[in-house]
């Protein structure tokens, strides 16, 4: 399994697969034909359905300037649902080509070569094993982290202040969101607002959903967040955190172990599922972001890793079958609210499993896999194509 790192990457929104994953590919692509005067990309799959209203474009003209970009929407037989051919030319002449898969959260994969980030850290592939190697050794969760990545922490400092960043800029701005649904910004607002004798739990609903709001809209805006697993559920795990550390108190070190576990767990969904919208559905990113968020929270309320392991596999649970139909090929309806209420959901879980972990059935490990069976068996109009769902209902209307 590799580094932590992987799961938490800071950079512009809209979307880490349709938009940092390309971006990072056209990198790729320039620094290997640096002599290429001209460049022709072909966007496949859920990138030609919705690569339009995710940036995708956008994203690869800023490092490759004039390239021709083709939306192939009818080859359908694929190595992955997020597939581009890349082609650089030179005096007329085609010099190189290959095929690169977004395979979720802004990273890539060359058709025929090793990964980006090939390098294994953590030997073990599921959280059942981790476990034994934690019960093994008296460890606890991110003591087991940080005996295999012992220089993470930094790293999640820089990743915790943009995460705050994004939520302190989301908080400030008013106006409508780029892209032609005239969506409104709601972050401000909600946080702004409350109710007459507003009890502590609904305070505390309220400025979360506040929280996730403001970065989701950042996100939507193409502005910078992290990937946590991806820009589309980016707002979930930081505001939870957030709220723990501003409006309860936690100290910051506790907080970044509680990421360091929530990026643990991501690393196993990626590892033996998928965190793409593309591949799998919304329960791949939300799905992913509301458990990885339940297992955080249960490490910072120092729960036993039972009871960590059972709030990350409720939390997954109730999320299987999450379709990803963006409206438009939009990260704005249903992504934004959708974050809103797969934070409140996380902690929901955490509450069911302080007491009921001992009760439990099913696995972390199950349900992750399920979550990828139900993916792959899901209809391809609701993998992040806006050809089904509210997509196809809001264009009925139009």
């Amino acid at each position: 399994m590799k580094s932590i790192k992987s799961v938490y990457k800071i950079g512009h929104g809209p979307s880490s697969s349709h938009t940092v994953g390309p971006y990072n590919a056209a990198k790729l692509i320039k620094a290997r034909y640096p002599e290429a005067d001209a460049f022709r990309v072909t966007l496949y799959g859920s990138l030609a359905c919705t690569g339009e209203g995710h940036s995708t474009g956008k994203a690869i003209r800023s490092v490759l300037t004039g390239t021709e970009l083709c939306f192939d929407t009818d080859t359908k037989e694929l190595p992955h649902p997020n597939t581009m051919l890349f082609q650089a030319f030179c005096g007329g002449r085609e010099i190189g080509r290959h095929r690169i898969f977004s395979i979720g959260g802004g990273s890539i994969r060359i058709e025929g070569e090793a990964s980006e980030d090939e390098a294994e850290v953590y030997p073990q592939k599921s959280f059942g094993e981790i476990k034994r190697c934690c019960m093994e050794n008296s460890l606890t969760l991110s003591d087991f982290i940080y005996s295999y990545e012992p220089g993470l922490r930094e790293y999640l400092k820089t990743v915790w202040e943009a995460m705050k960043s994004a939520i302190s800029n989301g908080l400030s701005r008013e106006g409508v969101l780029p892209g032609g649904l005239n969506l409104q910004r709601k972050a401000k607002i909600l946080f702004e607002k409350r109710c007459y004798n507003e009890s502590a739990d609904v305070t505390m609903n309220r400025v979360i959903a506040a929280y996730a709001y403001a970065v989701s809209e950042e996100n939507a805006s193409e502005e910078i967040v992290v990937t946590a697993p991806t820009c589309g559920s980016s707002g979930v795990i930081p505001s939870i955190m957030y709220y723990m550390e501003r409006d309860r108190g936690f100290p910051e070190g506790e907080i970044l172990d509680a990421l360091a576990v929530c990026g643990l767990l991501g690393n196993l969904i990626r590892t033996n599922a998928s965190i793409s919208g593309a591949e799998c559905g919304c329960q791949a990113e939300i799905g992913s972001a509301c458990s990885m968020a339940a297992g955080g929270l249960a490490c910072l309320y120092g729960l036993s890793i039972d009871q960590t392991e059972y709030a990350a596999e409720i939390a997954m649970e109730h999320n299987l079958g999450l379709t990803c139909d963006p409206i438009n090929g939009l990260v704005q309806i249903p992504c934004i609210e959708r974050n809103a209420v797969a934070a409140m959901r996380a902690i929901s879980s955490v509450n069911l499993s302080r007491f009921l972990a001992e009760t439990r059935k099913i696995s972390f490990d199950d349900v992750v896999a399920t979550m990828y069976r139900t993916g792959r068996d899901m209809d391809e109009r609701y993998r992040e194509t806006s050809h089904g769902g509210l997509a196809e209902m809001y264009r009925a209307k139009l």
